[in-house]
């Protein structure tokens, strides 16, 4: 595989499962130094990358690449400390990946002040946080990497996910908005839009629910965190040089 990312340094939040673990992962492959930050990391009795999700190198090196932060991306000081802890160690920021995500689900009517906030507050909060955290480092570089982690009911809603929905609506106008302030530094922001993607997060729906998603995918699959991750190695790379402030669909179709 090319190295495309050798002696960058890439942040992801949310990185040490799913969807932020592949990303980490692929990156972690072609050369990058990992920042891992989670809000539970893992407790470092197996390694961080394993073969279950089909590697067939050695985990040895990539592994020796990742350092885990525990950090809660609603919180500006633990967001703050965590950066100041990848720059001690690495001297820069390439890439800041802001995939830390959560879902509270419920019909409107019956969702609690508290669910909305929780959803809000990590999936787009969280974002604000980072991007703001990270955005001195970058400046001063006059270079960088901001990739969101959106979602397709951001673009077309879904019942039931008002408050992820709305989080995910939020993060569209934060990366339009933060790319026209950074493009002058060559700092590009780009969002990427899942539609159905195997995770754990998604395992706990019932075998009905994944039939209605998989109903309305043309492709009639769903994602795996890798298709994801393919996505977003293009948008941290070269090849994506001239490419800022958009939203990349990838959802098998759902939304055409």
């Amino acid at each position: 595989m090319n190295k495309r990312f050798e002696n960058k340094i890439a942040v992801i939040t949310g990185g040490c499962r799913g969807i932020g673990k592949a990303i980490a992962r692929r990156y972690a492959m072609e050369g990058a130094r990992i920042f891992a930050l989670d809000y539970v990391i893992p407790d470092g009795s197996e390694p961080f990358f394993d073969n279950t999700i089909g590697n067939t190198i050695d985990n040895s090196g990539i592994n020796s690449q990742v350092t885990c932060i525990q950090c809660d991306v609603t919180d500006g000081e633990s967001v703050r400390n965590a950066f100041a802890e990848v720059v001690d160690a690495a001297g820069r920021i390439d890439i800041l990946v802001n995939n830390a995500g959560i879902t509270r689900d419920g019909l409107l009517m019956r969702m609690s002040e508290s669910d909305w906030d929780s959803v809000i507050s990590t999936n787009l909060k969280g974002a604000f946080n980072c991007t703001k955290a990270v955005c001195r480092t970058m400046m001063s570089q006059r270079q960088g990497r901001i990739i969101n982690m959106g979602s397709v009911v951001g673009s077309m809603g879904n019942a039931g996910q008002s408050n992820y929905s709305a989080s995910k609506a939020g993060l569209i106008g934060l990366t339009k908005s933060t790319a026209k302030e950074l493009a002058g530094r060559n700092i590009l922001v780009n969002l990427i839009a899942p539609g159905y993607v195997r995770t754990p997060m998604t395992d706990k729906l019932t075998e009905g629910q994944r039939e209605i998603f998989l109903s309305v995918i043309p492709l009639k699959r769903a994602a795996e965190p890798e298709d994801i991750a393919n996505v977003a190695a293009f948008l941290a790379s070269d090849d994506s040089s001239y490419i800022t402030g958009q939203v990349f669909h990838v959802d098998g179709g759902m939304l055409m």
